[in-house]
């Protein structure tokens, strides 16, 4: 899993009210589209997820997989997968939030494996229309 995706966004507001919305996973079913559920298995330390599963839907399918969290501050969140789902092999994906003038930018880098054969144009494009449309909503809950 060598070829990731990234785009970024601004947001009004500050890295830790950002992170706060980042981090309550559970909630992403109101604001990311196609994340249908998410349940939190484990917390660390700092009260943030550090496994859940999660179910979405993303179009042609659906699946559930199991994700392990790594957080480093308000400064950037990093997942993967532990447990794979039925089209889902691989997975690994981070947002990363710097301080901008006008509030925060946010960075989100994504690569999947799946089990279909895919080209990876076309794999790398759906990876772009999942994370503009997580940065999307994550915006719009943000300033909304």
């Amino acid at each position: 899993m060598v070829d990731r995706t990234s785009s970024s966004i601004t947001i009004k507001a500050d890295r830790a009210e950002v992170m706060a919305v980042i981090a309550d996973l559970e909630a992403y079913p109101r604001w990311a589209s196609g994340i249908r559920e998410v349940a939190v298995q484990e917390t660390g330390p700092d009260g943030r997820a550090s496994l859940a599963r999660l179910t979405f839907d993303g179009g042609p399918f659906s699946d559930t997989v199991g994700l392990s969290y790594r957080w480093e501050g308000d400064e950037r969140v990093r997942w993967e997968l532990v447990e794979q789902g039925g089209v889902v092999t691989g997975l690994h994906g981070s947002y990363l939030l710097a301080e901008t003038d006008g509030g925060t930018e946010v960075t989100y880098e994504l690569a999947v494996d799946v089990r279909v054969p895919m080209i990876g144009m076309v794999r790398r494009k759906a990876e772009k229309r999942i994370i503009d449309s997580a940065l999307k909503g994550l915006k719009r809950h943000v300033e909304g």
